[in-house]
């Protein structure tokens, strides 16, 4: 439960960002999910639903998706769908419920850097960039490794490059949350391997990365990379999951990730 002194509905980003800054304790709303789970004070809670900000467009260059576009937008784009091997709407299509998905939004998700996120985990896999009304535009990765500043996340861009992608996960039942996720993907040599919910955020396996994108790839080399990625990369336990049962699933979920983007035309 959470209760709110003030509510506003800005009509700018501007003044949205001006109103989020000027006390601690104003706070962005965004689809409230998580809010509502648990215990908070805000001083002036800010509804973002009057900036036109759910939506999913491409262009040439970029597909762009506003921040109170929901997960269910993500599951249902057929922009999505058509790129990527629909490796978004893949990767958000079994969290939890309908219900849920359509009030989540993509903009909380991102911002507050779950480490149980799926979402986080397929973005993070393709060349995706976020803008935010104080700190600018900048990669994903560069946002994710920065410390907490308050700030507003507005808008998510994803180059359009045909990158191949796949994403894997396990989870206990179908509408739990995952216990490890994995997504990887390919851009002729150039290949992403992240993995995330190990409890920690996702992360790209940089070292297990470089090598695969390194000449031919067989089933020797492909063992080699999943080592090489489940040994750089930082597991934990938690109440879901044991490190070593995380890191045994990854090690499988890595290698029919790599082996299905290798199928991909």
């Amino acid at each position: 439960m959470f209760t709110i002194q003030r509510l506003v509905q800005p009509e700018t980003i501007e003044e949205a960002y001006k109103i989020l800054t000027e006390k601690k304790l104003n706070t962005v709303l965004g689809g409230t999910c998580f809010l509502r789970m648990g215990s908070k004070r805000i001083g002036t809670a800010i509804d973002l639903s009057k900036l036109n900000l759910d939506y999913i467009k491409e262009d040439e260059e970029y597909i762009e998706i506003g921040a109170m576009a929901t997960f269910r937008d993500i599951e249902t784009s057929s922009v999505l769908k058509e790129n990527f091997n629909g490796v978004l709407p893949k990767s958000v299509e079994s969290i939890i419920g309908v219900q849920f998905r359509n009030i989540v939004t993509v903009g909380a998700s991102i911002f507050s850097k779950y480490g149980f996120s799926d979402l986080i985990t397929g973005f993070l896999a393709l060349d995706t960039e976020v803008e935010l009304c104080g700190a600018g535009r900048m990669s994903l990765e560069e946002f994710l490794q920065a410390p907490y500043k308050k700030d507003l996340l507005t808008r998510v861009f994803i180059k359009k490059n045909n990158r191949l992608a796949s994403f894997k996960d396990f989870r206990n039942s179908v509408s739990d949350f995952s216990l490890v996720n994995v997504a990887v993907s390919k851009l002729d040599n150039d290949w992403k391997i992240v993995v995330g919910a190990k409890p920690r955020g996702a992360e790209i396996a940089v070292n297990a990365s470089k090598k695969l994108s390194e000449g031919h790839i067989d089933e020797e080399k492909i063992e080699e990379v999943v080592n090489m990625a489940v040994e750089e990369l930082r597991f934990g336990t938690n109440m879901r999951a044991t490190k070593e049962y995380r890191i045994a699933l990854s090690k499988v979920l890595i290698k029919r990730a790599i082996m299905e983007v290798l199928e991909c035309k």
